[in-house]
């Protein structure tokens, strides 16, 4: 059999190509803030993202990237035109106000995963798409970025404006059993045991809790709702 030179070339480039990972791993928390910090301030014109700040609480995040995370999208509001933010019906319109993100915000009854877009040229998407915190995955492929920018202008489209809701004069009937396993002490695996949950829904009912509150510790989440008369 003859083998054509080019031909070969030409497949064996497309092997490589194929092996090629559009975006780049960034891992360990000092590397991904410092590549979260430089993404949002290279943002001059737009900056879109799906959020979920109240997910992120029940997870054991330190309470400085959290704050970190806020500062972001405050920061963004100042030097970017455009920032659209997109969160969960669910936590974000209980979330104290410095957490309401300045510029644009609506939410949906759900976001398919949590994403930044800068200028519709970098997006940073975490690598198990819930938590930055644990890697997150650096987009340059501009095929890939505008795909992300459609997702995100879809769920836009469809969302509902944000509004400033109060905090509920009674806590929610699903996060009674939640908070009572937090006062008693029991650990996250034997709570959602004993409630009969996965402890992927105890943990996103845990970050509902804890924005209901107000509060990023589960410490001081105990104090607040024997302050309200919910302990």
């Amino acid at each position: 059999m003859t083998v054509v030179p080019g031909c070969a070339l030409g497949r064996e480039a497309s092997r490589s190509a194929l092996r090629e990972v559009p975006g780049q791993p960034v891992q360990g928390v000092a590397r991904v803030t410092a590549a979260l910090t430089d993404l949002v301030r290279s943002a001059r014109h737009e900056l879109l993202s799906f959020d979920d700040p109240a997910g992120a609480l029940g997870h054991g995040i330190p309470e400085p990237f959290l704050e970190f995370a806020a500062a972001c999208v405050r920061a963004a509001a100042v030097q970017a035109t455009t920032v659209r933010r997109i969160a969960p019906r669910h936590g974000l319109t209980h979330l104290p106000a410095p957490w309401l993100c300045p510029g644009g915000a609506r939410v949906a009854d759900s976001i398919p995963f949590k994403m930044v877009v800068a200028d519709r040229t970098v997006a940073a998407v975490p690598l198990n798409l819930e938590l930055h915190y644990n890697g997150v995955l650096l987009i340059r492929d501009p095929v890939i970025v505008q795909a992300l920018v459609r997702v995100h202008r879809s769920w836009w489209d469809s969302g509902d404006e944000l509004s400033r809701q109060a905090a509920p004069d009674a806590l929610p009937p699903h996060l009674q059993p939640v908070l009572q396993a937090m006062l008693a002490g029991l650990t996250d695996e034997t709570a959602a045991t004993r409630l009969g949950m996965s402890g992927r829904t105890y943990s996103r009912r845990v970050g509902e809790l804890l924005a209901t509150l107000g509060t990023t510790s589960r410490f001081r989440a105990g104090a607040e709702a024997a302050r309200r008369g919910w302990a």
